[in-house]
């Protein structure tokens, strides 16, 4: 897995190769001025030296000198200012833009899979992965990657330059960074587990804090208030202890790196006084000497807070490529039957279709075959579970469809482009999701160039136009989260008016008048143009009986299909449902 983690950031890196060079270089250029800075103290020490000693003959002005070698380390540390900041504007740039392009990619394929996805993750869980997780991976490529490369220049131009000044001393001042990479390996593994505990845990908070804003209503109306706060006590306090380890192990490995570096110093100053007591050693050689390893101890030290942020960062790709990694259930046929939709009639046929949702042993459809001809209504009835709702569903592939069991104006739906096949059929499921936007835009949410003229007209077809009226910004009135501030019914009716926009051949409807009182309904479905083909899938009988047809589906199964008329003298069953209504409505 690690291996694939680095393999993907070759590929985020790749399009941003020209930046992420600038910077590297810049990086190199930076390393090299910081030693040509301390070359040039060393120079300036050693002046200071021969001064002591009175031995500054050759040396003209050694006042001037020293002013001009601390202009020079002035000069050089602006340049080294400048060029620094240039790394870090190319480097982290590139992270910048890497967390653009992962935010957009993860939400172009959420865009691509279907609903049935959704309701079996997380929503909390998809929201940490498009957000904390692509921050994650923006470190690693911007703060972590600059860090890295800088350690590695720092080494490669700084030891030489030790090296040079006396070989014993630097290989005693190194000799302890050896455990330090000991240490930093032994801690690798744990510290990622750990991170990958709190990215989850974190998702865990995410997830119970989404159901719950969702669900505020009916924490009060069940007044679950205490149970939620000790559910979410429980939730935080997991995500807090799974911080608090983190924080443990960290705090045990940076001090540990510090005190590595504490002892290089402490070992080069006593050596170096040793020899320069002894005469074989200059103090300008040991001041530089010093002032290379403590360049070195900020990267040094920085090591460890850049093992965490590449371990989280690695626990970060691995999630979010697990994301992108899962299929789209529903995808465009590789050759496409071309469709003109003007053309399109809207008769619709089904063919021995069966369906079975994954992981379940008893199939929600059993060999249902019916055919609804162009501009006709058919409404569908059945108990609860019997497949209405799977089968509608179906119809515009937002469940993956068997080829060869269902056809629009004879073409085999599988063989439609996806988004062709959901211009012809307009879906308005039974829960009626509106955007917190106001009503004009989310009536004309599928066509947001359609006039305001146009949206009142279907608003008047849905019976929603002259409640929208009595509101105070009437249709500019802005829709709470969900669609909140409006009642069961006037949600439905808006959701009516957008499929209706569209004015697509077919328009299924599923319990999509539920909470519109019978009457109502019954002028809206009357309202509907003629020319369209209509499927209605209800628990209204009074709505049912006056479509051209009705169907009857029981568990699963198609179990009779006719008029009103026809089932009352041929179905017992539908006698059963038709005594059942009227019962209801008699104590209603």
């Amino acid at each position: 897995m690690a291996r694939l983690s680095f393999q993907k950031v070759g590929e985020y890196l790749r399009p941003h190769t020209k930046p992420l060079v600038l910077g590297i270089l810049a990086l190199f250029i930076v390393n090299g001025l910081s030693v040509a800075i301390r070359e040039v103290i060393r120079s300036v020490v050693a002046l200071l030296e021969k001064m002591v000693d009175g031995g500054t003959a050759d040396v003209a002005n050694p006042i001037g000198a020293l002013l001009g070698s601390a202009a020079g380390v002035v000069l050089l540390a602006c340049v080294m200012w400048v060029i620094r900041m240039a790394s870090r504007l190319w480097i982290f740039g590139v992270g910048r833009s890497i967390e653009y392009e992962l935010r957009q990619k993860i939400f172009n394929h959420l865009l691509t899979l279907s609903p049935s996805y959704f309701s079996q993750q997380s929503v909390g869980e998809i929201i940490s992965i498009v957000t904390s997780d692509v921050e994650n991976i923006r470190r690693l490529l911007g703060f972590a990657l600059l860090s890295l490369v800088n350690t590695i220049f720092a080494y490669g131009l700084t030891v030489p330059a030790m090296i040079a000044i006396d070989l014993r001393l630097t290989v005693l001042a190194l000799a302890p960074y050896p455990f330090m990479m000991l240490l930093v390996r032994a801690f690798g593994d744990k510290m990622r587990e750990e991170q990958q505990a709190v990215q989850e845990k974190l998702s865990d908070v995410s997830s119970l804090l989404q159901e719950d804003l969702n669900s505020m209503a009916l924490i009060k109306t069940y007044a679950q208030e205490e149970n939620e706060r000790r559910a979410f006590r429980q939730k935080n306090l997991e995500l807090l202890n799974a911080n608090l380890q983190m924080a443990r192990t960290r705090n045990i490995l940076f001090p540990a790196l510090g005190g590595i570096v504490g002892v290089s110093l402490l070992l080069i100053v006593w050596q170096g006084g040793l020899l320069i007591i002894e005469g074989k050693f200059n103090l300008s050689g040991l001041i530089t000497l010093i002032l290379y390893v403590e360049y070195l101890t900020f990267p040094t030290a920085l090591l460890g807070f850049t093992l965490t942020v590449m371990q989280r960062g690695q626990v970060s790709i691995d999630r979010v490529e697990g994301l992108l990694r899962v299929p789209p259930a529903i995808v465009d046929p590789p050759q496409a039957v071309p469709v003109n939709l003007a053309t399109v009639k809207g008769k619709v046929e089904v063919r021995h279709l069966s369906f079975t949702y994954a992981g379940a042993k008893t199939p929600a459809l059993v060999d249902v075959s019916f055919t609804v001809e162009a501009g006709e209504t058919l409404a569908i009835i059945g108990a609860i579970g019997s497949g209405k709702s799977t089968l509608a569903n179906l119809i515009p592939r937002l469940l993956p469809v068997e080829p060869g069991t269902i056809f629009i104006d004879d073409i085999d739906i599988t063989k439609m482009r996806v988004q062709d096949l959901r211009s012809i059929v307009t879906y308005v499921p039974q829960e009626s999701f509106l955007f917190s936007l106001p009503i004009l835009d989310n009536i004309r949410y599928g066509k947001p160039d359609a006039s305001l003229a146009q949206v009142e007209y279907y608003a008047e077809q849905a019976h929603i136009h002259s409640e929208i009226l009595n509101f105070h910004q009437k249709y500019e009135t802005l829709v709470g989260e969900r669609g909140i501030t409006l009642s069961g019914g006037q949600r439905q009716r808006t959701a009516l008016a957008r499929a209706l926009l569209m004015d697509a051949p077919i328009l299924l409807l599923d319990d999509a008048l539920s909470s519109v009182d019978n009457q109502t309904a019954a002028q809206i479905l009357a309202n509907l143009p003629r020319q369209k083909t209509v499927i209605l899938i209800t628990h209204k009988l009074s709505a049912a009986m006056n479509c051209d047809r009705i169907l009857i589906l029981d568990r699963g199964r198609v179990h009779a299909i006719g008029t009103h008329q026809e089932l009352m003298y041929s179905s017992a069953l539908y006698q059963k449902l038709w005594q059942q209504y009227q019962l209801e409505q008699a104590v209603s």
